[in-house]
């Protein structure tokens, strides 16, 4: 039987039409996946099976028990994992009538980190629906007949089965936008960039260079299988341990099983998929490491987890995870990208420190919403002045399984290379597609419809690369995305005049005051006035003149009530004369002044040609950062000529008389 990991993973796949009656489609990898694992393993541990069953029965209920009783087994198996039940597949096959009992008793002889796999697969579940559906049998004889021993089927191989078979149950499965599984171009195209720099170059080049990558929001771990992939095309001498962590229990069963089977008869101990939510359950607390992919879920909230984050950011600061900022609760996105940042390398290059590089995917909400001030805002900030933004990439529309929202890859670093260092590239990728889902399939799968081909994903990484100026490659300062936003305020401008329904008003909260009301009445009239400074200091005047001592809350009250706004009338100035001008609440506006002007020459040009009262208060100056990616790349399109358009206005008119004449007639 040929090695091919198409054929395998077609063989297998046709397996799971058995499943049709009691499982739907996107349920079949309930099924299919941890079959896949079970008879990868039986085969992988047939040799070593009657040598591993004698010595658990030597060591069983002796001193040697648990973890210690599971090294010794595997290294009897010599693997990572073992099995010391004497089942097998062909065994199982023996007794119809109690498979399923069987097949449990078989799973519970492996060795825990195998167990645990199956504990988040919760197959017990699926081994009693498919015996009650009578088809447990059935399956388990179909796959007894796939040989999947590493001499049959090599790590690598195994690991395309494995990968083919999830990209296939996962675009059956894929049901929210929130959480997807990443098309197989788009984690191409983020790898090439992540390991696309002149640093990691030379230091991959390295004899015996060792790195560290993390994914933690892993999912099934296709992107770690990819970056391996890399790694072992690109830097053979060079070895990357990946890491994941995902809450997901099927997504993270799926991928420590593949992890497990790419390593079978290696020493492969150092890469490792680990369980739990990374806001709440850390899992690789205090590590670092050289390298990060992530395609974290878009506009999953953060609520559950809203207390502990604040708590940590208030508490923790920068040491902490989260300590630039913290975006709205209903898009947790920025959230994934602090954690990862946490645990960057610094650049030490006397300790063998080259730094992180980081890359990510986001939909366009990180790149503007929140305005200065802002969570969000403070985090692009954080991010642009320190220099770690390197690139933003935008992909095509409709490139992910069941979103069609435009999405964009960020790559971070803090080792960019000389002629990077405080500059940002954007990349305009969106028209580089080619129709179909993917290359194997041209029909669209879901929201699916476009994919990008080996020789358009090289294109958009030789762009990046070349790092010049062009239609698809814009390159910016930092500061070109931050802004200033002023607070613009204009002069409070009040009309007087006592009426009697509001002398009522006034007397009905302070009766007290009724004769100085009536002499205030009498001395100003009931004609407008518009100028409430001059006004007031008459009133003052007179209730001097009166012996009248009004308290600070009375004379507000005064003003609230037989004052208001108008445009013609003078300003109020602040406190004493000469010392500015109190503001107007309701004609307060903000501008946004790039980080690169001079905000006074700013107010200069645009703002006091058309408000000539207008000030601005610099107290209350915001520093901001946001990308529009979409203002960078417009292009204007003039308007058609008149001419051009009367010729079609009357090209369809004769078509409407034509086609009323062919009715009339």
């Amino acid at each position: 039987m040929t090695s091919d990991h198409n054929t395998f993973a077609n063989l297998i796949w046709q397996i799971a039409d058995l499943l049709r009656g009691p499982y739907r489609p996107p349920q079949y990898e309930r099924v299919m996946l941890p079959m896949t694992v079970l008879r990868r393993f039986d085969c992988v541990l047939a040799k070593t099976k009657a040598k591993v069953v004698a010595a658990h029965e030597k060591y069983k209920g002796g001193k040697l028990a648990g973890d210690a009783l599971d090294t010794t087994l595997n290294k009897v198996a010599g693997q990572r994992f073992h099995n010391h039940s004497p089942l097998d597949f062909e065994k199982l096959k023996g007794d119809p009538d109690n498979i399923n009992k069987h097949l449990v008793s078989y799973i519970k002889g492996f060795s825990a980190n195998v167990q645990r796999i199956f504990e988040y697969f919760e197959f017990e579940a699926e081994i009693e629906k498919m015996h009650e559906a009578n088809i447990l049998y059935l399956v388990v004889s179909k796959f007894a007949d796939v040989d999947l021993h590493p001499s049959n089927v090599p790590n690598e191989e195994m690991g395309r089965i494995f990968e083919n078979l999830i990209r296939r149950f996962n675009e059956l499965a894929n049901e929210t936008a929130g959480d997807h599984f990443t098309p197989r171009e788009v984690i191409t195209l983020m790898v090439h960039l992540l390991f696309t720099d002149s640093v990691g170059e030379r230091f991959l080049s390295q004899p015996d260079a060792i790195a560290r990558l993390l994914d933690p929001a892993c999912g099934t771990g296709g992107m770690l299988a990819e970056a391996k992939r890399y790694m072992a095309a690109h830097h053979r001498d060079a070895t990357l341990y990946v890491h994941g962590q995902d809450y997901n229990k099927r997504a993270f069963a799926t991928a420590a099983s593949d992890m497990l089977m790419k390593e079978v008869n290696k020493d492969g101990g150092a890469d490792d998929v680990r369980f739990g939510d990374i806001f709440t359950e850390d899992q690789f607390q205090n590590e670092t490491f050289d390298y990060f992919l992530s395609n974290p879920p878009f506009g999953v909230d953060w609520k559950k987890q809203q207390k502990e984050i604040q708590k940590e950011h208030e508490k923790r600061g920068f040491d902490g995870r989260f300590g630039a900022g913290l975006p709205r609760v209903n898009d947790g996105a920025l959230l994934f990208l602090q954690h990862m940042w946490s645990k960057r390398e610094d650049v030490k290059p006397k300790e063998h420190k080259e730094g992180s590089r980081l890359a990510i995917v986001f939909s366009g909400s990180p790149m503007f919403t929140g305005g200065a001030g802002s969570g969000e805002s403070e985090i692009r900030r954080w991010l642009l002045e320190n220099d770690w933004l390197e690139a933003i990439v935008a992909l095509p529309e409709s490139m992910f399984y069941n979103t069609g929202i435009g999405t964009y890859v960020w790559v971070v670093t803090n080792r960019k290379e000389k002629r990077r260092k405080g500059k940002v590239q954007l990349l305009d990728a969106r028209d580089v597609w080619t129709a179909g889902g993917s290359e194997d399939s041209k029909r669209s799968l879901g929201d699916k419809r476009r994919h990008m081909t080996i020789a358009q994903i090289d294109e958009i990484v030789r762009v990046y690369g070349n790092f010049e100026e062009g239609p698809r490659s814009k390159i910016f300062d930092n500061a070109d995305f931050g802004y200033t936003r002023v607070t613009v305020e204009r002069p409070l401008r009040l009309r007087y005049q006592m009426t009697t329904d509001d002398k009522a008003r006034f007397l009905d909260a302070c009766p007290h005051l009724l004769d100085d009301v009536q002499a205030i009445d009498k001395a100003l009239g009931r004609e407008p006035r518009q100028d409430w400074p001059a006004t007031w200091d008459e009133i003052e005047a007179l209730l001097k003149k009166r012996g009248s001592r009004w308290k600070t809350a009375e004379q507000k009250l005064f003003r609230s009530v037989f004052t208001q706004r108008d445009a013609k009338a003078e300003p109020v100035p602040m406190g004493g004369r000469g010392s500015g001008f109190e503001a107007d609440a309701d004609l307060r506006d903000f501008e946004n002044v790039p980080l690169t002007e001079d905000v006074d020459a700013y107010f200069e040009r645009e703002v006091k040609p058309h408000v000539p009262d207008a000030w601005p208060d610099r107290s209350k100056d915001k520093v901001g950062y946001e990308i529009n990616f979409n203002r960078h790349f417009y292009v204007f399109t003039p308007p058609r000529g008149l001419t051009e358009i009367d010729v079609e206005l009357k090209a369809a008119e004769d078509q409407i008389v034509r086609l009323l004449r062919e009715v009339t007639t």
